[in-house]
C-alpha cells in the first residue's frame, strides 16, 4: 500500500526491488509518460509510460486489507537460530 504521494493509498505488488537506492517498483503505481522521439526520418515519435521507483519509505505492507509494521523476531530451532519478519499488531510472520 503506497502511504504517500500522488498514488496515496493505492495497492500494489512489488515487482521488483532497487536496494542501492531503497527504491521499489509497484505494479501500476507511479506512472510517468515520456515522448519518444522518431529514430528515423518517416516514422512517429511514441509517446511511452512506465513505471517509475518509489521510495520505500512510501509503500507499507499488507495484512489483509490493513497497513502494518513490521517487526522481527527470533525463533531458535535445536541448533539453529532463526530471524523471521512477523507483523507488528497481529505477531504472524510475514
Amino acid at each position: 500500500m503506497v502511504i504517500a504521494g500522488k498514488d496515496k493509498g493505492k495497492t500494489a505488488t512489488v515487482t521488483e526491488a532497487l536496494p542501492k537506492t531503497e527504491q521499489v517498483l509497484l505494479d501500476g503505481i507511479n506512472i510517468a509518460t515520456r515522448h519518444q522521439k522518431s529514430r528515423r526520418t518517416r516514422s512517429s515519435g511514441q509517446v511511452i509510460k512506465k513505471n517509475v521507483p518509489v521510495h520505500v519509505s512510501n509503500v507499507s505492507l499488507m495484512e489483509g486489507k490493513k497497513a502494518v509494521r513490521a517487526g522481527y523476531k527470533v525463533e531458535k530451532e535445536g541448533d539453529k537460530v532463526k530471524k523471521v519478519r512477523i507483523a507488528r499488531p497481529s505477531g504472524k510472520s510475514i
